[in-house]
């Protein structure tokens, strides 16, 4: 086994045991990728102020987030199809966020249910939910949150219109996947991967089949599923969902300081700056280019999270530094979790860890809520010039 050290390493073993079809589902953005690749590299054009001297000694990384205690500022991000990355993804990447500290988010979307997670985990976790034409499903789903014991409800707004991924259309992306020849090729070279899937009954969405009324086997949930993105959403939908749930709601795909304030009007505890991992509208601008202007609107008003684009502990702190009160991670942690299961999600966490906590005593900070915009050094044309 090699040493693993950063996520790099994780996203190398991830490329060589996970089939083409998923890997390429993770590892993909949305028509010319731009927004997906400057996700990742605008991080590095912020710059970090080093200071010496300072008693380091009895540091923590400890931060709430919608008013839990965690181990660190950083969630599990919401990651479709996340049991095909692994056999039992969701409940490996559960298992490993709680022994953490750290908040799981389930997928609607996911392999394994919500029932079947929490039926794997002790503590609460938050649940992703899409705004979906069938409202009599998204009841009874925010209804099954609730009796999961379920903490915060994360509402996606950025996915009326699914955006063009190139890739998945070219592999014919399904859950299980085809049994076409060339994925029967691909996924024997997979056998650590293989094995595991025929060790779990859990191939399918699991949070969907034998809960949407009329649908009887995948091709019905296939034609279900390709007309449940609603277009006519508008921000009158967070009332209803509200009422419903009961508890906090997080509302996640907020990429415009004017979007934000909408957001604040509707009631929501939060709001995840995020642009879907560049998966949605290629050529936006990055999370965290448009992270200040966002802070600037509305930061005193509501919690402020950042999503897209963190592979290391130094973009969490950056993040954080710059006024977000936590983040998400989604790609980070699947590497981890294709490459060596949950024990992969588990050092994808430690490594962001060692990274964040080295990072801010090198910045002469032993508490990282007091990290703020005088521990960087940002470009001052950082979030652009633009008419």
């Amino acid at each position: 086994m090699p040493v693993i050290t950063n996520i790099n390493d994780l996203y190398t073993l991830y490329q060589k045991r996970v089939p083409k079809m998923f890997f390429d589902y993770c590892q993909s953005g949305s028509w010319t990728e731009q927004t997906f690749q400057e996700n990742v590299s605008d991080f590095a054009d912020i710059r970090l102020r080093q200071k010496v001297a300072v008693d380091m000694t009895n540091r923590s990384t400890a931060m709430k987030m919608v008013g839990q205690d965690y181990t660190m500022p950083v969630a599990l991000a919401p990651v479709g199809l996340t049991g095909m990355q692994h056999a039992d993804g969701e409940i490996k990447a559960a298992q490993a966020a709680e022994e953490f500290g750290v908040p799981f988010t389930l997928s609607t979307m996911s392999i394994c249910s919500l029932e079947d997670v929490a039926a794997h985990t002790s503590k609460p976790f938050w649940m992703q939910l899409y705004v979906l034409r069938d409202r009599d499903f998204m009841g009874r789903l925010i209804d099954r949150a609730k009796a999961a014991d379920c903490s915060a409800l994360v509402l996606t707004y950025d996915l009326q219109i699914l955006g063009q991924r190139h890739k998945d259309i070219k592999n014919g992306l399904s859950a299980p996947p085809k049994p076409t020849i060339a994925n029967i090729i691909n996924m024997v070279t997979k056998q650590r991967w293989a094995w595991g899937m025929l060790g779990t009954k859990r191939h399918s969405f699991g949070n969907l089949v034998g809960h949407v009324a009329g649908v009887s086997d995948m091709a019905d949930l296939g034609a279900w599923t390709s007309e449940q993105f609603d277009p006519t959403l508008s921000w009158d939908e967070v009332a209803w969902i509200k009422e419903r749930w009961g508890g906090p709601i997080i509302l996640k795909g907020i990429l415009d300081a004017e979007d934000a304030k909408m957001a604040v009007k509707t009631g929501a505890d939060a709001i995840i700056v995020s642009n879907h991992g560049g998966r949605q509208l290629d050529g936006a601008l990055s999370s965290i280019r448009m992270l200040p202007s966002i802070l600037d609107a509305v930061g005193d008003q509501i919690e402020v999270h950042l999503d897209s684009g963190i592979r290391s502990g130094q973009d969490v702190l950056k993040a954080i530094s710059m006024g977000a009160k936590g983040t998400m991670i989604g790609r980070a942690y699947v590497y981890g979790l294709g490459a060596m299961g949950k024990a992969g999600v588990s050092t994808a966490l430690e490594v962001i860890h060692k990274e964040l906590d080295t990072t801010m005593a090198l910045c002469g900070e032993r508490e990282l809520s007091n990290m703020s915009r005088e521990n960087l050094l940002i470009p001052k044309n950082f979030a652009g010039d633009w008419m």
